[in-house]
């Protein structure tokens, strides 16, 4: 039997996330595990009129093809790619991924040679209409550590959330972000200051990714002073990540630390010029999204968290001139169970251990945006 909760889903990414109107032509790329829902977007994008244009993925066949890559690869391969993305009007695409480290043996060089080859064909697709989500898997539902069907029931109703109810709850902040010059964190391992002053704060609810919940901005480049050290798990080029700690001089990565694996963290601050400043300052918000799976899409939107990260600004939305192939989300939760911490702009506390503490942001608090109308 159908879910209904798939037809609103998909319902949701169309009408309201893509916007998708008559004769669009839409991209629909994911995996094959993610089917019911892949087969209610192509019906809402039919039904809208639009024309859909499916590709599956598998991360098994990707895995293998990335495992002999080169230039001459990359030459045909970013080509067809670039027209292809130029041709489309938006894109919906669907994780389902049951391996995260599916391409941990890739060589390091290959990963990093179709970061940058591709990069421009990325560009391309984010200043169209896109928005991109995971459908549960049982690899997901193993890192959450839920059984496959409490996690199906608990990611499907985490999508679900009243998105727009959440937009309006942003406007507050996003109008003191667009006011803030200078940005102080504080917390375990953490003292880090920097300037957000005439960037962009871009409020995300639902539309670009779902989950969602999520304000962004970026620093002013060589703002950046401090250290930070963020307590979320974070898997990067089949690597996954702990307590990765950030020492910064003038907007640029002077030191860095993990658990394990430095050489590997080096390499991807070595990437380019780039990967050494940070290129996004967001500020997490969902109340149903309280603790991390080790899934970006998650971990960045939990309530009370942050994620500051090195690499790739959003050009034209929170701009700050920063170029580079990578654009990796490192996630500090400041909530009391982890560690607490603050969040002060100008001087003024406006959020502590997890929970805002100015009367205009209050609303964008858990238990404000569960409450029902």
């Amino acid at each position: 039997m159908k879910d209904p909760r798939l037809t609103t889903l998909a319902t949701t990414l169309v009408r309201y996330s893509t916007k998708i109107k008559e004769n669009d032509h839409v991209l629909i790329r994911g995996h094959a595990n993610a089917k019911p829902l892949l087969l209610e977007i192509i019906k809402q994008v039919q039904i809208a009129k639009a024309h859909p244009h499916v590709l599956l993925m598998d991360d098994e066949i990707n895995r293998q093809v990335l495992m002999g890559v080169d230039d001459a690869y990359y030459d045909m391969a970013a080509k067809w790619r670039e027209n292809q993305f130029s041709d489309i009007d938006a894109s919906i695409v669907v994780y389902s991924e049951d391996n995260d480290s599916e391409m941990s043996d890739v060589p390091s060089e290959n990963r990093i040679l179709a970061a940058k080859r591709l990069k421009k064909s990325s560009q391309i697709i984010i200043k169209k209409r896109w928005v991109l989500l995971n459908y549960p898997s049982h690899g997901l539902a193993q890192k959450a550590r839920m059984s496959y069907e409490k996690f199906f029931n608990y990611l499907i109703d985490v999508c679900n959330v009243d998105y727009e109810k959440m937009n309006e709850a942003f406007k507050p902040l996003k109008e003191l972000m667009e006011k803030t010059d200078k940005v102080r964190i504080v917390g375990p391992g953490t003292d880090l200051s920097f300037s957000i002053k005439g960037i962009h704060a871009v409020p995300c609810a639902g539309n670009y990714n779902v989950p969602d919940g999520e304000i962004f901005t970026a620093p002013v480049k060589t703002s950046v002073n401090g250290k930070i050290t963020y307590n979320t798990a974070s898997p990067y080029q089949g690597i996954v990540f702990n307590n990765v700690s950030l020492t910064f001089e003038n907007g640029k990565i002077i030191d860095c630390s993990a658990d394990k694996d430095v050489s590997a963290l080096e390499k991807i601050f070595n990437t380019d010029d780039g990967a050494r400043y940070v290129g996004e300052f967001a500020i997490g918000v969902n109340p149903m999204i309280l603790h991390p799976m080790g899934d970006i899409l998650f971990d960045e939107k939990i309530a009370g968290s942050l994620h500051f990260t090195p690499g790739q600004c959003y050009e034209g939305e929170a701009d700050n001139g920063n170029q580079s192939a990578i654009h990796w989300d490192l996630v500090l939760i400041q909530r009391p169970e982890y560690g607490g911490g603050e969040i002060y702009f100008d001087d003024r506390l406006i959020r502590k251990d997890g929970l805002f503490v100015v009367p205009e942001l209050l609303s964008l608090n858990p238990e404000n945006l569960m409450k029902t109308k």
